[in-house]
């Protein structure tokens, strides 16, 4: 297919739903009626994208060689008629599933045309647009500004660091209202500090002097294009043949890229598992993973079409130090979202640009699938064994078996989650719930791959659907929209049962038991032991600190400061919160070994744990009658009973 008419049919695609409905465009808003004595002048409505292709192509320059001050120069020129535009800066940002672009770091806007200030305003309703009138004979506008970044706790995530930076286009730019970000191209580039390098989607037409310039694209294209750029670079070539996959990897240290054969090898067999799970041609010419190896850069996890941006501990290569495991699940989750959530998408979530908003109601999909495969393949590819896999099981199904919030909140309502409070804290998430379309999904996905493997005896499973599902064939990167029913219809050419009552059931429940069945069904069973394993350990690296399954809380820091506080818990009913420090225990100084032995002695006894605790300059004793022990989730075998917790963990041969 030509460029031409690929940009036309995805331009169709992304205002119509796949089941031919027209997807919610922008709404008008009613700023045009705030009396022109409250603004400089009347308010426009903000014109909803069409299918139409914008007239002319956008330059975007971003000077990103400010690292020390964390600085983006930007400059672009937008071809322009006579007459009212509006221009919008991101909003709605893909893969946050929330209104997150941070229009407060836009800074120093001028807009001139032939060489004569304009004078913009802002949308008093939605100030992420902004408002101008072009005057006759003008054919462009030159916009200018500068966007902050983060340099100190409490800012928001870094993107810019002395030795690296992670430069996302939709938050260095700005778009004229009324298009499908599909029709409206651009040509990029950035300027970059001396001697750096960098890893990027987009093709490059130059890289002289420390400027990349970049072949023209499209604003959806540019968007789904971050970059990862650094003075201590290492490219990495993970196969692919044709379609070639390889990493591009940037480190706080030069000596933080040695070595890491066993890395790359397990990198390697992630691309292989991939292709034996989804089958098919891949939908891209080609795939980088974006990886900073950093403990300075802000932690990310973000999928895009043909890269992902990851953020890894600084010994993910060198083997030095502790990995978490979230730190390894991160490249094989992000990797299954380029079949998941980027080719084939919600339609609900096929909306034609950064400013119209998002609909998250089948996270539980997009998310909590690309979960469920993420950790399968983290497995699968060696970056974890199976002790370790199934460590990672134990505690998610021992979190859901505690969790209060359960009560009252269906995980089909978690997936307003970031509408609500995009990643915001709380202080008692087990009783509130959060992103739980993440992993209590996954449990769903693990149920009904369980499910098909024992009633089809081992022949079928729900790899069969992931290659029906996400493997189609495709004209060209066409992104596939998918529905609640399509869902279903594709589980039930793999094995035929009632899936809409099977998921809806998990999806709506409320006050209901943790669904368990595809652990049981899987040979395994949760229980609780007094002393993790080597493999638990390594999972759950602040095991000693963990009292969620016994006194109800964790201890964090030097002053064994009281966090996690599990609603419902012991503790909890001793009227306990966070904020407060543990003291002593048992009339002994406090410490998370004091209190593990604490908890040890008192088991099968009578006698209460006594806790001193401070909270500012208040004191409490509180005397918990306790006397279960230690308790760590761990999945037992069930005897007599197909592994197929095994099967599903084990890396597919072909």
């Amino acid at each position: 297919m030509t460029r031409t008419r690929l940009t036309a049919a995805c331009l169709a695609l992304l205002m119509t739903s796949v089941s031919g409905h027209a997807i919610a465009q922008q709404q008008p808003n009613t700023a045009d009626v705030i009396a022109p004595a409250a603004l400089p002048r009347a308010v426009p409505p903000i014109p909803a994208p069409t299918s139409a292709s914008y007239p002319g192509v956008i330059t975007l320059n971003v000077d990103a060689s400010d690292v020390d001050r964390g600085l983006m120069n930007v400059t672009q020129t937008i071809p322009v008629s006579a007459g009212s535009v509006t221009l919008l800066y991101p909003k709605f940002l893909p893969g946050n599933h929330a209104p997150t672009g941070p229009i407060s770091m836009l800074t120093g806007l001028t807009i001139t045309a032939n060489g004569q200030p304009l004078q913009w305003l802002r949308d008093p309703v939605d100030p992420w647009a902004f408002h101008l009138e072009v005057p006759q004979g003008a054919t462009q506008l030159d916009v200018a500004f500068t966007a902050l970044t983060p340099t100190g706790e409490g800012q928001g995530r870094r993107l810019q660091t002395p030795e690296m930076l992670n430069l996302q286009w939709e938050k260095a730019l700005l778009y004229p209202a009324g298009y499908n970000a599909k029709g409206i191209a651009v040509v990029p580039s950035v300027k970059l500090p001396v001697g750096w390098r960098y890893g990027v989607a987009l093709e490059t037409a130059s890289f002289d002097n420390d400027l990349a310039r970049f072949a023209q694209t499209d604003l959806y294209t540019l968007v789904d294009s971050p970059m990862f750029a650094g003075i201590n670079f290492r490219e990495i070539a993970l196969g692919g043949g044709d379609q070639p996959v390889r990493a591009t990897v940037v480190a706080d240290k030069p000596i933080q890229l040695e070595g890491g054969d066993a890395r790359v090898d397990q990198m390697e067999a992630l691309v292989v598992q991939a292709d034996r799970l989804f089958g098919g041609e891949r939908h891209f010419d080609h795939y980088t993973f974006l990886v900073g190896v950093t403990d300075t850069l802000g932690d990310v996890g973000l999928e895009h079409h043909r890269s992902s941006e990851n953020t890894v501990a600084t010994g993910y290569f060198t083997g030095e130090g502790k990995v978490p495991y979230g730190d390894l699940a991160v490249i094989p989750h992000e990797y299954v979202h380029s079949w998941n959530g980027k080719f084939r998408r919600p339609a609900d979530q096929m909306f034609p640009n950064y400013n119209v908003p998002t609909t998250n109601s089948l996270l539980w999909v997009y998310e909590g699938q690309t979960q469920y495969w993420g950790d399968v393949l983290t497995a699968r590819s060696g970056f974890v064994s199976k002790e370790e896999a199934l460590a990672v099981l134990a505690g998610v199904a021992a979190s859901y078996q505690n969790q209060a919030g359960r009560q009252w909140r269906p995980l089909q309502d978690t997936t307003n989650t970031p509408i609500l409070g995009y990643r915001a804290p709380n202080p008692y998430p087990t009783f509130a719930r959060g992103t739980d379309y993440y992993r209590e999904s996954g449990l769903i996905w693990l149920d009904a791959d369980t499910l098909i493997r024992a009633e089809t005896r081992g022949r079928k499973s729900l790899d069969d659907f992931a290659k029906r599902f996400f493997g189609v064939e495709a004209e060209g990167w066409l992104p596939q929209g998918y529905t609640f029913e399509d869902v279903v219809a594709a589980l039930n050419a793999v094995h035929p049962h009632d899936w809409a009552t099977f998921l809806r059931t998990r999806l709506d429940a409320v006050n209901a038991p943790p669904f368990l069945d595809g652990l049981e069904r899987g040979g395994y069973r949760l229980a609780y032991v007094d002393t993790p394993s080597d493999a638990e350990k390594k999972i759950n690296s602040t095991w000693e600190n963990d009292f969620q399954y016994s006194l109800g809380f964790s201890l964090a820091g030097p002053t064994n400061r009281i966090t996690g506080v599990r609603w419902g818990g012991l503790a909890f009913e001793q009227g306990l919160g966070a904020g407060w420090e543990l003291v002593a225990v048992n009339d002994m100084a406090a410490s998370p070994k004091a209190l593990r032995d604490a908890v040890t002695t008192a088991k099968g006894g009578s006698e209460p744990i006594r806790l001193i605790l401070k909270n500012g300059e208040r004191f409490r004793t509180v005397a918990l009658p306790y006397h279960e022990g230690l308790r760590y989730p761990r999945l037992e075998r069930i005897e007599g009973s197909r592994d197929y917790l095994g099967d599903i963990l084990a890396p597919r041969r072909r």
